[in-house]
């Protein structure tokens, strides 16, 4: 033991090592010294413990393994900590994995606007100061008719804006049914109570009279609120208020009425064979003053919030200090308007939005892709493949109940747990996320484009003990 410590390297001999040289200009100084002290320091513990099991290990060798441990830690340490991962779960919107995938439009608008100065608040046919909120506002309104409209930061900042301004210190009348919870444990009696305004419960869970409404209105009532409950269902015996009556309501007793869609939903999808989700277009129509939805979710967007309505109250919401608190940047901007401007054109948008070309594609099409990922993998020796079928999901929240027919490849490594697959994959630094399933990693292909495949087949190809 006392051999082996007197062996291991100082720091000096590591930083003039050649093996370590193509890191002394391409990593910062403090992760390269930090790294080799650990390194370092591991065989030192190892050793101390007698976990080192190589007791004859000559000090060249000895330096060479912690060489190889301290390249480890470098490419650990150098890693950004929010890096790209490829989605083999199947789950379209992965609230973990970031939901929506950005057009590539959009992307590259971001990078033209972020490294370059641009007219965020600058009024260029006038030369004076500008709005934000001008850049998207009248083709929010051309896409979905409203009078007015205004985006910030996500869905729940817009719920307490439009409750902060317009139901401050009044009494807001909600279903029952419809006081959901998300992720992250928001709640709309949360959300209520930090704007200010009174929450008042009618009718029961799973079924709400216009006539609960009306007996629970008061002098203090200020609005009518309804909730989508986009991220589950009731079935059976239920009964809901529509928009239309709910909006009439206010407007006879001089309410405001409000609806939180949660997910924006800009097209029908009952006209691709899926279950009616309400659109915004709809609510508006249907008479509701204000509305709220999400920029990302099912609109395909960047995350954002985005509200819609009346003109004269989405104007005093401009006015609310609370909203500086609340603005998008101007790379929400910059992602949110390309996205949109593909709406003009629902044919266009379809086709172009990776969040509703993966909804609205043909089996076929998944089927293709699974059937290129497995004639890849089935090459390599060491792996067990099978070409399945699958369920994918929308997610995000969004039309639980909707499944979608799928395909996929379940991968085993022969002598290699399936626990251990996953775990191995997962933390390499490409992520891949897959499913276990019937003793299996399901790679499910709804998910996965031609690059993704490309790099899992060469991940695999190492075998598991290298990645």
């Amino acid at each position: 033991m006392k051999r082996l410590l007197s062996n291991l390297p100082k720091v000096d001999e590591f930083l003039i090592s050649e093996k370590l040289e193509e890191y002394k200009d391409s990593v910062p100084y403090n992760i390269l010294i930090k790294s080799i002290r650990e390194g370092i320091s591991f065989y030192r513990e190892e050793i101390l413990n007698q976990r080192f099991t190589d007791m004859e290990i000559a000090k060249e060798d000895l330096k060479l393994e912690i060489t190889n441990k301290i390249i480890k830690l470098i490419e650990s340490k150098n890693q950004l900590n929010l890096k790209r991962v490829i989605n083999a779960t199947g789950t379209i919107i992965h609230t973990n994995l970031g939901r929506s995938k950005l057009i590539e439009s959009s992307v590259k608008n971001i990078v033209n606007i972020a490294s370059n100065y641009n007219n965020l608040e600058y009024d260029i046919s006038t030369g004076k100061r500008g709005s934000r909120y001008s850049h998207i506002e009248k083709l929010i309104c051309d896409i979905t008719g409203a009078e007015g409209a205004i985006v910030v930061n996500n869905n729940a900042a817009a719920v307490l804006l439009v409750l902060d301004t317009l139901t401050k210190d009044s009494e807001v009348i909600v279903s029952r049914g419809e006081l959901v919870e998300i992720g992250g444990s928001f709640r709309i009696p949360a959300i209520m109570e930090y704007s200010g305004s009174k929450l008042i419960e009618v009718g029961t869970t799973n079924r709400t009279h216009k006539k609960d409404y009306l007996e629970a209105i008061t002098p203090e009532t200020k609005a009518l609120l309804k909730v989508h409950t986009s991220n589950y269902k009731i079935m059976g015996f239920t009964k809901e208020v529509k928009n239309e009556e709910l909006s009439k309501l206010a407007r006879d007793k001089k309410l405001i009425s409000i609806e939180d869609l949660g997910s924006g939903v800009l097209i029908d999808f009952a006209k691709y064979g899926y279950k009616k989700e309400p659109t915004v277009q709809e609510s508006l129509k249907s008479g509701i003053d204000v509305v709220t939805f999400s920029g990302d979710k099912l609109l395909g967007g960047p995350q954002a919030g985005i509200i819609v309505g009346k003109r004269q109250y989405i104007e005093k919401m401009k006015r609310n200090n609370l909203l500086r608190t609340l603005r998008v940047s101007k790379l929400t901007i910059a992602a949110l308007e390309v996205t949109l401007r593909e709406y003009l054109d629902e044919a266009e948008a379809v086709k172009n939005i990776p969040t509703l070309r993966m909804i609205l594609e043909g089996k076929d099409e998944v089927e293709k892709r699974a059937h290129v990922l497995y004639e890849k993998l089935k090459t390599l020796e060491t792996l067990e493949a099978d070409l399945v079928e699958t369920n994918a999901m929308i997610g995000g929240g969004s039309m639980p109940t909707e499944l979608m027919d799928s395909f996929g490849v379940a991968i085993s490594y022969k002598g290699h747990s399936i626990v251990k697959l996953e775990r191995t994959l997962r933390n390499n630094p490409l992520s891949i996320v897959g499913r276990i399933q019937g003793g299996k990693l399901v790679f499910d292909c709804k998910t996965l484009n031609e690059n993704d495949m490309d790099s899992i087949y060469e991940i695999l190809s190492k075998g598991i003990d290298k990645i």
